[in-house]
């Protein structure tokens, strides 16, 4: 659907709300859920306020976030204070955290606005997503495919266009390879970068969360949210944060000019 983009530029312009971007999401996925299946729930109320909150920002001339009024999906690894957190598990199928993630408050922070929590292999075991004790999801460009997993409901929410990016967790592959399944741009980040209080682990030592996206600027936009050190994860590292939006090569085509990639020479 969107990109961060175009809804900065609409939000800025005032061409558009938030909450009505955010209403456009919300009636999309009621109507493709069903086949999809990328959420385990949905959080319509609170994406709403969210989006309410940023459009008074707006209109108090208030400085925005690239991320304000973002619709993101949220991997249901990550704890969100007052909202269950089930890691697709029946054992947490209750369970209501405490308190919140780091990078769920980080999202909050810029004005991201969540719809929902996505379905994942139960506690990240798995790599088809068909492993979730409550449904399996579905790869958006063949309903009879899996996305891949464990975060195959993030992949399969950005590629269904669900969502215009979301958050996955990554131990041996739980985001790049159903990124690779569902077409999308998925990143597992620099162990330490992005703080991971509040994710509830499958291994530690690996885990690490990151970015699903339809673009590479996307991406870069969510990771620079997302990264930075956090006093509430011991393994997190105090490292200067770069503009990676800025890094970004300006025109891909001259940066590949007069390369040759191993299949082409083949042919």
């Amino acid at each position: 659907m969107y990109t961060i983009r175009q809804i900065e530029s609409w939000l800025a312009n005032k061409d558009r709300s938030a909450v009505e971007i955010t209403q456009e999401y919300l009636d999309y996925i009621d109507r493709s859920e069903p086949k999809l299946k990328s959420f385990i729930r949905l959080t319509p109320e609170v994406a709403l306020q969210q989006a309410d909150r940023v459009d008074q920002q707006i209109q108090s001339g208030a400085p925005l976030s690239p991320l304000a009024g973002v619709p993101i999906a949220i991997k249901d690894n990550l704890c969100t204070q007052g909202i269950p957190t089930t890691c697709a598990s029946r054992m947490l199928a209750n369970f209501v955290p405490p308190y919140e993630s780091t990078v769920t408050a980080k999202l909050s922070q810029a004005g991201a606005v969540m719809v929902g929590k996505t379905n994942l292999d139960e506690f990240a075991m798995g790599s088809s997503t068909e492993n979730s004790a409550f449904h399996t999801t579905a790869n958006p460009w063949n309903l009879a495919c899996v996305p891949g997993g464990s975060s195959g409901g993030s992949a399969a929410a950005v590629a269904g266009g669900q969502a215009p990016v979301a958050i996955g967790s990554d131990t041996g592959g739980s985001i790049r390879q159903p990124a690779a399944f569902c077409g999308v741009v998925g990143l597992k980040p620099t162990y330490g970068l992005v703080s991971r209080y509040g994710l509830i682990a499958f291994a530690s030592s690996l885990d690490q969360v990151g970015p699903f996206a339809r673009t590479v600027e996307d991406c870069a936009i969510l990771l620079q949210a997302l990264a930075g050190h956090d006093p509430k994860d011991s393994t997190s590292l105090s490292v200067p944060i770069p503009d990676y939006r800025s890094l970004l090569t300006p025109d891909l085509t001259q940066s590949l000019k007069g390369k040759k990639s191993a299949l082409s020479q083949r042919l």
